[in-house]
């Protein structure tokens, strides 16, 4: 069988694998990137569909605070190729970005697609070989990179390795998780693989999932523990998702696990002082029905009603008996009860994965010199607004620079 051979193999053409690309093309290595899709970014176009959220504009100690338990792994990293870095980058690629009035940082354009197709340009132009369509399955005897591909398996001999397979979160376009197996069996220590970013299980009642799923709650606060969100969530069919939810997924989660259930406190109307709710609710209802007083006086979409209707129901008591202050009190405490986490392929991103003490400061395996792992692949996650994104990002280019800085070192010492 022929043996196929390059300098350095990155396997996963994502965020990450691709800046580690760019990176060694720069630095004058020779680099085959290879990919079990049959095009690149999949999921990084899937991020973009509904604007590419590309990093945050908040001050650097703020942006790292946002990586909790991983920012001392993660800072030199973000640091080295920090946002400002990331904009300018895009920029470079004719993609000017803007910030949003919440942070987030965008193109322009606004898609991901036209970003992609430079960037696989620029690198074509810089010699980066592609190998779409090649799954990769571990090593052989020898210690070479095996591939299964649509033409059979396929070996590859390679000076350096780097393993941006990504997490297990929408394995339909890639990342499946598959990586954990094959380097768990070579010693490597991998905290396990959960969703992140991701929607929660609820009880619904029949009438209210069939009524109101897909509907979102726009302006909303959610509370759990000490931590009050503003933002979105959307009702689904079997729980609750949105920007809103996916703040407190780690908290969320973790609670699950210690006690099968959480409840998440949602204010409907956050902005409005109690006074001033309980003010409204004890005008008179008249002859409208309670849903339209409701509607009119607190200024409640029927999503919001139908939330509290939840809510009275499995407390026992009717919406209607309660007085105006009990009323105005639910109305911004409104409980929810999370039975359990939506599957991990349907969340944003994964937490778990390889564990920091297993990479040196360059993000090379201990165990495997020559082997490095950057992006999704990494214990770490990150809440929506750009964190994701610009961590794949720095953590490609900083296993990248790790190549070239272990193959500088292997030079001086032969």
């Amino acid at each position: 069988m022929t043996v196929f051979i390059t300098e350095v193999a990155v396997i996963g053409a994502g965020p990450a694998g691709l800046m580690a690309a760019e990176v060694l093309a720069q630095g004058g290595a020779r680099v085959t990137v290879f990919d079990a899709m049959p095009s690149a970014g999949r999921k990084f176009l899937m991020a973009g569909r509904g604007g590419l959220n590309l990093t945050h504009g908040e001050p650097l100690p703020q942006f790292l605070a946002r990586y909790r338990d991983a920012m001392p792994h993660l800072q030199a990293a973000v640091e080295a190729f920090p946002p400002g870095a990331l904009r300018d980058w895009s920029e470079a690629l004719g993609q000017p970005t803007f910030v949003g009035s919440s942070g987030r940082v965008f193109p322009k354009a606004f898609k991901a697609s036209p970003l992609l197709r430079a960037w696989l340009r620029r690198l074509d132009a810089a010699g980066v070989l592609f190998a779409l369509r090649h799954r990769w399955t571990g090593w052989d005897e020898h210690g070479r990179l095996l591939f299964e591909t649509p033409d059979g398996r396929r070996i590859v001999s390679a000076r350096a390795t780097v393993l941006a397979l990504g997490g297990a979160s929408w394995p339909r376009l890639g990342s499946d998780g598959a990586w954990v197996e094959t380097l768990a069996a070579k010693g490597v220590t991998i905290s396990a693989l959960r969703p992140a970013n991701c929607g929660f299980t609820v009880a619904w009642s029949d009438i209210f999932r069939q009524r109101f799923e897909g509907q979102p709650l726009k302006g909303v606060a959610l509370t759990f523990g000490p931590h009050t969100v503003r933002g979105e969530m959307v009702i689904t069919r079997t729980g609750i998702e949105g920007g809103g939810v996916y703040a407190l997924a780690a908290d969320l989660r973790a609670a699950i696990a210690r006690a099968g259930q959480a409840t998440l406190r949602i204010a409907l109307r956050p902005g409005l002082e109690p006074s001033d709710l309980i003010a409204r609710l004890s005008l008179r209802k008249g002859k409208q029905t309670f849903s339209n007083f409701l509607r009119k006086a607190a200024n409640l979409s029927p999503v919001a009603i139908g939330l509290l209707q939840e809510a009275a129901k499995a407390s026992g008591v009717s919406l209607a008996s309660l007085s105006p202050a009990d009323l105005a009190s639910l109305v911004n405490t409104v409980p929810v009860r999370l039975n359990g986490i939506a599957p991990i392929a349907r969340a944003i991103s994964t937490a778990g994965g390889i564990a920091f003490d297993e990479l040196d400061a360059d993000f090379m395996l201990r165990r495997l010199p020559g082997v490095f792992a950057a992006g999704e692949m990494l214990d770490w996650e990150a809440p929506t607004g750009g964190y994701l994104l610009q961590a794949s990002f720095a953590t490609g280019a900083a296993a990248g620079r790790g190549v070239l800085k272990w193959f500088e070192s292997r030079t001086s010492c032969a």
